[in-house]
């Protein structure tokens, strides 16, 4: 028991509790003189090593005190810790499930409207988090308004992207031949170190940039009524109608497409 205050000990509970291993049962007063600890603080160290069980007190005339045996201490101790460190760590859970809920745009209760302008980092998580409630397919056309932006900007969309994928996803990627020309030299390289089987395609114009997770929802972008380089936000539709006719309109795309990458 080199280092009890470790355990949870102060400095003058650690003298207290070793002075009665040497000394046997003794008067506070004795104790006090003995161990060091001084007599206006010895009452407080007494009962705080008594109501943790560490100590027991004999009720003579006047009380003496003697200590519980080491091993039995160190294992009270070490509970306490065990107990302390579980509610710590409970604690920082729920601060980690605060933390993650605001790190992402939560949309409001009564629509699927994110806020969020192209590369921002809220939008790029979000884009991760939405992709990894994928189980099987992704189909995604890149167009309006990535076509005015830059390499610069897209990137962190463009990995958010890819860091949701998983290997049992098969991901049809459409771009318009107008945003090919953002992506860098290293594109072949990106999407051949992705887990998932990508496939990429290109087409002369893509009106306007959107994805279907599992044929189940539908994300579209929507452009900014000023700034043509940026949109306004995301929205989700989860509407069987609405996500089919976006399957169809992505399906007459691919199906005319060409392979970007052989």
């Amino acid at each position: 028991m080199a280092e009890l205050s470790e355990l949870g000990l102060s400095s003058y509970e650690e003298k207290a509790y070793r002075t009665l291993l040497v000394t046997g049962a003794v008067t506070a007063a004795e104790l006090s003189a003995t161990s060091g600890v001084p007599k206006g603080r010895i009452y407080d160290v007494l009962n705080g090593l008594e109501a943790r069980k560490l100590i027991w007190r004999q009720s003579n005339d006047p009380n003496r005190y003697a200590a519980v045996q080491p091993e039995t201490v160190v294992d009270r101790l070490l509970t306490e810790r065990a107990y302390e460190l579980k509610h710590e760590w409970d604690r920082y859970c729920e601060k980690a499930n605060t933390v993650r809920s605001n790190l992402l745009p939560t949309p409001p209760t009564e629509s699927s409207f994110w806020l969020g302008s192209l590369g921002s980092d809220e939008m790029s998580t979000a884009l991760q988090q939405h992709m990894r409630t994928a189980e099987n397919v992704v189909k995604a056309a890149v167009g309006p308004p990535y076509e005015e932006a830059t390499w610069e900007t897209l990137q962190s969309e463009v990995e958010g992207f890819f860091e949701g994928t998983t290997a049992d996803l098969s991901v049809a990627l459409l771009f318009s031949e107008k945003a090919v020309t953002l992506l860098p030299d290293r594109f072949p390289h990106l999407i051949e170190n992705q887990p998932a089987d990508i496939t990429v395609k290109t087409t002369p114009e893509i009106a306007l940039s959107f994805d279907i997770v599992d044929n189940v929802e539908t994300t579209i972008d929507i452009p900014h009524p000023v700034s043509g380089n940026d949109r306004v936000g995301v929205i989700g539709i989860k509407d069987s109608q609405v996500v089919s006719k976006f399957d169809q309109y992505f399906q007459r795309l691919w199906n005319n497409a060409v392979p970007l990458l052989e």
